[in-house]
């Protein structure tokens, strides 16, 4: 079974690949960006709160993320495996996700960690506020968001790392490369 967590700062990607991947490897998505755009956008408690976390460039509280991510684990338990996008997002969260895979006797397969310029992750970003329309992308949060990256996030490289679990993925190339390149670590591990 594979079970992957795919990340990087906003903008890197995350989306784009997990789509590919699930496509060529028939993994759950777990996408917890877009989990929280629903919970906000049918406007449920959840919603309400993560919309003021968001909206200020800010992490959701972890408990919160890790409750959703252990109801949506036994939702599906017959996966042939999981794409984690966007969680964790703090070493408390790496920990939970752990802890909740191994009380199910799974465990995480790989890490990808996609790692692109800054100034092209907000000339991506940007664009997609344009394309999308998506609330969040404006410059001043988009600086926020990277900030808090680099602070909260970043730190989960090196606890992979030490588990030898983590693949540097390079995403400032075209999709299909980058793609490519995760496909070549996914199916040394899967051998």
């Amino acid at each position: 079974m594979l079970n992957i967590v795919i990340f990087g700062a906003p903008g890197s990607g995350k989306g784009t690949q997990s789509k590919l991947i699930i496509e060529k490897y028939g993994l759950h998505h777990i996408s917890t960006g877009d989990i929280l755009r629903q919970e906000i956008e049918q406007k449920t408690a959840l919603g309400l709160i993560a919309e003021e976390y968001i909206a200020q460039g800010h992490l959701v509280p972890d408990q919160l993320i890790i409750d959703m991510m252990a109801d949506i684990l036994d939702r599906y338990p017959s996966a042939k495996g999981y794409i984690f996008d966007g969680f964790p997002r703090t070493l408390s969260q790496g920990e939970a996700l752990d802890t909740m895979l191994s009380e199910r006797n799974l465990a995480i397969t790989a890490v990808l960690r996609l790692q692109v310029n800054e100034k092209l992750l907000i000339d991506r970003m940007l664009k997609r506020k344009e394309e999308l329309g998506r609330s969040d992308d404006n410059l001043e949060t988009i600086q926020n968001r990277l900030h808090v990256y680099k602070t909260q996030t970043d730190s989960l490289s090196e606890y992979y790392k030490k588990k030898g679990k983590l693949f540097k993925v390079e995403g400032d190339g075209l999709v299909d490369d980058v793609f490519e390149h995760i496909t070549e670590v996914i199916n040394l591990l899967s051998v």
